[in-house]
């Protein structure tokens, strides 16, 4: 009885500790998951860096924290798209846009001040030599910060401004927010502006302001193709507060094409001089000196690609037609203006700025501005916009004003502080 009643302890223990034993493993194994999923990460993020990062002829250190690679022309993201192994590099536009030619030195009468020539930060300490690339290299940190190695340089989608929305709910869905100009109705094969820079605040890492022309072709579903061009400020992205100078292309509505800057195979850069995503400076102060960039992107009738320059000086590539499906043809749409992140912190509206962070009834030197807005038509000429619309989600945050004079053609002042009284 003794023996049985001893062998049952025996049997008990021994369950007991295979019992325990499992617990222990049990407990044990989501740290070893997290171990193993931290390690997979880490080498997922490591290949990507590997893809993105090209070998570098020469690296430049700038003094805003950031490295510029100079790569070969040859060796840059774009030739990882299988539809480019065998692409020859278009060194020029076959032809550039005719039209009124405004000039780019001149402000408008009533503020007798010049605009200021713009640079980018990195200038300082060097320039990659001919037939090589400015690239502003990716670090661990800035994929870090994306929710995704897969989503890391792309928008979030439902991010265009829409502005015949017949539900104005799903246009603030994506808690995207705009003041923006712009046109329709016609077809369109380019867009200009000269756009004022600013630093505006940002309240949440996860919050941008951008100002950026839009050519958009297709509908507002799943098979938008979009090309942008313009500033932005972005802590996600950069993991800093400079305003830099951006691209961003897509074609199914920011689902799985396209990407910033050259963060993925698609724009061919051919500029030795201007790094897509990189730092420009000085920006416009209040009440201060105003500083302001043009920007031109037009379809080259011969070839069909589309080009983009900046400044009077600097082509600096194309993305080819074939990324495209309506936008190988023609735009259907242009939009120029504002673009900021509202995640409503604490249930409020954000405090991130729009443009310089005043209203547009403010005017020069204050207010945030476009000049000079033009569309590029089917011979090839820069024209004033006809029947040029506007469309913010709430005016009271952040609003959009047009006109027309001599110096400035058609222009808009634009942007606001977010959160106000009127804005709660």
């Amino acid at each position: 009885m003794g023996s049985c009643a001893h062998g049952g302890c025996a049997h008990f223990s021994r369950s007991r500790l295979l019992v325990l034993v499992f617990c222990l493993c049990s407990l044990a194994s989501p740290s070893r998951a997290a171990r193993l999923s931290v390690s997979r990460q880490k080498l997922e993020v490591q290949k990507h860096l590997n893809r993105l990062n090209k070998p570098a002829v020469k690296s430049i250190e700038s003094p805003d924290g950031d490295t510029i690679d100079c790569v070969h022309m040859s060796h840059q993201p774009a030739f990882d798209h299988p539809y480019l192994k065998d692409h020859k590099i278009q060194m020029r536009p076959g032809s550039h846009p005719e039209g009124r030619v405004f000039d780019d030195n001149k402000v408008s009468t009533e503020s007798k001040e010049r605009s200021n020539p713009i640079t980018q930060s990195w200038h300082v300490n060097g320039k990659c030599p001919e037939g090589t690339i400015p690239i502003r290299r990716t670090k661990q940190d800035d994929v870090l910060r994306a929710s995704s190695v897969k989503r890391y340089g792309k928008k979030k989608r439902r991010a265009i401004p829409q502005p015949r929305s017949a539900d104005p709910d799903l246009v603030n869905e994506s808690g995207h927010q705009h003041a923006i100009a712009y046109v329709e109705g016609d077809k369109y094969y380019g867009a200009k502006a000269t756009i004022n820079v600013w630093e505006p605040k940002i309240q949440q890492p996860n919050e941008f302001s951008l100002s950026q022309l839009w050519i958009l072709g297709g509908s507002f579903g799943q098979d938008l193709n979009s090309i942008e061009a313009g500033w932005q400020v972005s802590p996600d992205l950069y993991g800093d507060n400079n305003t830099r100078l951006f691209t961003y292309w897509t074609s199914d509505a920011y689902q799985a094409t396209g990407c910033y800057n050259l963060l993925c195979s698609g724009f061919i850069q051919i500029n030795s001089e201007i790094a897509m995503g990189a730092s420009i400076s000085p920006v416009s102060g209040y009440r201060n000196s105003q500083y302001d960039i043009s920007i031109l992107v037009w379809k080259d009738p011969k070839e069909g690609h589309w080009w983009m320059q900046f400044g009077n000086d600097y082509v600096l590539g194309y993305w080819p037609s074939f990324l495209f499906s309506y936008l190988a043809e023609s735009a259907s749409m242009i939009e120029w203006g504002g673009e900021v992140v509202n995640s409503e912190p604490d249930g409020l509206h954000t405090s991130t700025q729009m443009g310089s962070g005043r209203f547009p009834e403010e005017g020069f030197g204050k207010s945030s501005y476009f000049r000079n807005v033009q569309v590029v038509d089917a011979s090839n000429n820069l024209k004033a916009p006809k029947g040029i619309g506007t469309f913010t989600e709430q005016s009271n945050c952040y609003d959009v004003q047009t006109g027309n004079n001599g110096d400035w053609g058609h222009y808009f002042y634009y942007g606001g502080p977010g959160r106000n009284e009127n804005c709660p």
